[in-house]
């Protein structure tokens, strides 16, 4: 989202400080970017090898760890009642009944040493209002944090926020909305200097809001008309300005810092889920629904004002570097690693394209015969790491040819996207949050 050496500095300054400490704010890490290095990161485990401690989390969530120095800070929502079993891999059913049962929604923090839960606070209690998709949860946003506060939004529920000891300080809440078959919701929020970012694009008033971080008071809020979808909003610093950038069915927007559109670009597929994301001054956004011929992936320049949008036989245009027409995935956010985006598909098969010009390097390589990923790939040290549904982590080596290197294998379920935290990697399955780390470190 930054210039390179911008971006560089930050990653530095959030992934490891004079005395050692750890961060990874958000959803992807420092710039949502998904990459780290450590030399002593783990690139081989399993349920037992390189396990520093593995410990039962409450409910069920899909939002991601986020870490800040030596806490670990999650959401989930805790069940009453009997939790429906998930299916592995693509499921198209919608409209579900809400359940019956009380919920608890939660936001817990854990030792990074040991896992030991050092608070846990309900935010709201109730049965919830809306239904879900099978394979989501009423906890798939990922909290994010300063350092000084975490805040930690559910998008049917509200926005809740604490300081690092777990005091509660502020709090926002919406009313709860219908989504696209009943699907529920999950984009998670994004914090720049001192505003935090919340949209909620849903089936009745979708919108996108900037509030005060330290107040939580709404410094302005934008409808949108845009249906169900489910990317984050993203925070552009280029070379020319910082903008808000936003996914959509009907059409991309970037909005500038006091809500107003600056530009717009149709085309993406009929449901938004992948999070934007950018290095030096190129913006990298995509989409693509499984059951649509239309899985655009583009890179964008900065700049641009009006409607950027191709025409139908158009790969570029003045403001948009390169579009490959069908490369992005449904599910997992793409990776930009060393010179190079990595898309992970649903079903198993990774493809690599060189990230200044969309040069395709290689195509649609398979993972594993039965292979199926929600999660988003992370790298480092040399190595994409892609984390399966079924427990199973594909180690592939980054560069311009394609070859596994390893296969890890847990026994539980994974849809979140894993957290780096220094040495550590933090595993959140269905029932437990594990921390990898080389046995001895």
């Amino acid at each position: 989202m930054h210039g390179y050496l911008w971006l560089l500095g930050l990653s530095l300054s959030l992934v490891s400080s004079a005395i050692g400490e750890v961060h990874w704010p958000q959803f992807r890490g420092a710039g949502a970017m998904g990459v780290a290095d450590h030399p002593e990161l783990p690139e081989e485990w399993d349920k037992q090898r390189n396990v520093s401690w593995k410990v039962a989390v409450e409910g069920m969530g899909w939002s991601c760890p986020c870490v800040w120095g030596e806490r670990i800070y999650i959401t989930t929502a805790v069940n009453s009642g009997a939790t429906e079993k998930i299916k592995e891999g693509l499921y198209f059913g919608g409209e579900r009944p809400a359940p019956k049962d009380t919920h608890e929604w939660r936001v817990v923090c854990l030792d990074l040493k040991t896992g030991k839960t050092l608070w846990s606070r309900t935010v709201h209690r109730g049965v919830p209002s809306q239904a879900r998709h099978l394979k989501n949860s009423y906890a798939s946003e990922t909290p994010v944090t300063d350092g000084e506060r975490v805040y930690a939004y559910f998008g049917n529920v509200g926005l809740f926020t604490f300081d690092m000891d777990g005091n509660g300080i502020w709090e926002y809440r919406w009313k709860a909305v219908k989504t696209r078959h009943g699907w529920g919701t999950a984009a998670s929020p994004f914090l720049h200097e001192g505003r935090i970012y919340v949209i909620n694009d849903n089936d009745e008033q979708s919108f996108l809001a900037a509030l005060d971080k330290k107040s939580g008071a709404v410094i302005w809020s934008k409808n949108r008309d845009e249906p169900s979808n489910w990317s984050p909003p993203f925070v552009w610093k280029n070379s020319q300005r910082t903008e808000i950038i936003t996914p959509g069915t009907g059409m991309t927007r970037s909005y500038d810092l006091d809500g107003n559109v600056l530009w717009t670009l149709r085309g993406l597929s009929s449901i938004t889920v992948p999070s934007p994301f950018a290095s030096g001054d190129l913006l990298y956004l995509c989409s693509g629904y499984v059951g649509d011929k239309r899985k655009p992936l583009f890179a964008i320049k900065p700049g641009a004002k009006g409607d950027i949008t191709l025409d139908p036989d158009e790969t570029h245009n003045k403001f948009i570097a390169w579009c490959q027409k069908k490369a992005a995935p449904y599910m997992p956010t793409p990776l930009l690693y060393r010179g190079r985006v990595y898309v992970l598909l649903d079903r198993g098969l990774l493809s690599c394209y060189e990230a200044k010009t969309g040069r395709v390097i290689y195509d649609r390589e398979r993972l594993g015969k039965s292979a199926k990923f929600t999660a988003s790939p992370l790298a480092y040290n040399g190595r994409i790491f892609c984390f399966g549904e079924r427990g199973e982590t594909v180690v592939v080596d980054a560069g311009d040819s394609f070859r596994m290197t390893g296969r890890n294998e847990l026994d539980d379920l994974i849809m979140s996207t894993p957290a780096i935290a220094g040495d550590s990697l933090i595993v959140r399955t269905l029932h437990h949050l594990y921390c990898i780390r080389k046995s001895g470190s």
